[in-house]
């Protein structure tokens, strides 16, 4: 980033960018955070898919559109959870280029 500071060393900024290949401890608290936050993403989904449909059953005066969201929330949250675990993944195994575990080939400067 061009407004942090260059003398620092690397693997220690605050972001965590750094420590993609951290063993120990530290490593251990990284994983069982990507973990939970896979573990989570599916049911915070379905039930923000609840409330929507919900809403959208009072607001459109039907009783079939909360099941509908519940679905669609369940799905979501399983396409989030797929892509959460499969990022995890390629960064443990030292792939990742960047912090957040995917490479989308840009360099890093704003075009």
């Amino acid at each position: 980033m061009p407004g942090k500071n260059q003398t620092s060393k690397p693997g220690s900024d605050e972001s965590g960018a750094g420590l993609v290949g951290t063993s120990g401890l530290m490593g251990a608290w990284i994983q069982a955070e990507k973990m939970i936050q896979i573990v989570l993403v599916m049911p915070c989904a379905a039930f923000i898919g609840w409330i929507i449909g919900v809403g959208l059953d009072r607001w459109l005066h039907q009783t079939w559109i909360a099941t509908a969201g519940i679905v669609l929330g369940i799905i979501a949250g399983l396409v989030g959870a797929i892509e959460m675990a499969v990022l995890s993944a390629a960064g443990s195994k030292g792939e990742s280029k960047d912090g957040e575990g995917t490479d989308n080939g840009s360099s890093g400067t704003p075009s």
